[in-house]
């Protein structure tokens, strides 16, 4: 049947035992480091990854800041740019407006002009206008 040896068990004890130590330097303690480094660097670069984060909130930020900036200086000198143009148009109408003012008082000098001229000449007509008028007159 089956024999007990003690002597053989006691030597795989200590084959078991000094494979344990083996296996202990050569594999699970380097595993272990790896892991633990690993973990650390990973620990680390979600902490650089945060600290890029606000550093990004914050040129985000100063980014806005000089985007409004921009916008209130552009709409500044859209209104300067506006009122100049109105001030140019105002002068332009004004000075078109001189002209045709005169053009008008021109217009109603000689308008004014021909009318006399009308009526003198009506005036000077009217004694012939009446013979025709009494010749008209008696023919009917």
């Amino acid at each position: 049947m089956l024999d007990i040896y003690p002597w053989l068990m006691l030597v795989m004890l200590v084959i078991f035992f000094v494979m344990l130590y083996q296996l202990n330097q050569k594999l699970y303690k380097p595993l272990l480091r790896f892991m633990d480094d690993r973990d650390a660097a990973i620990a680390k670069d979600m902490e650089a990854a945060k600290n890029m984060g606000g550093n990004t909130d914050e040129l985000t930020a100063t980014a806005k800041a000089n985007i409004d900036e921009a916008k209130g200086a552009a709409a500044k000198l859209r209104q300067e740019v506006i009122e100049v143009g109105k001030n140019n148009a105002l002068e332009a109408i004004g000075v078109k407006q001189a002209e045709l003012e005169k053009k008008q008082a021109k217009f109603a000098a000689k308008l004014e002009e021909e009318k006399v001229s009308l009526q003198n000449a009506l005036l000077s007509q009217i004694p012939l206008i009446k013979q025709s008028l009494k010749a008209k007159f008696s023919q009917l």
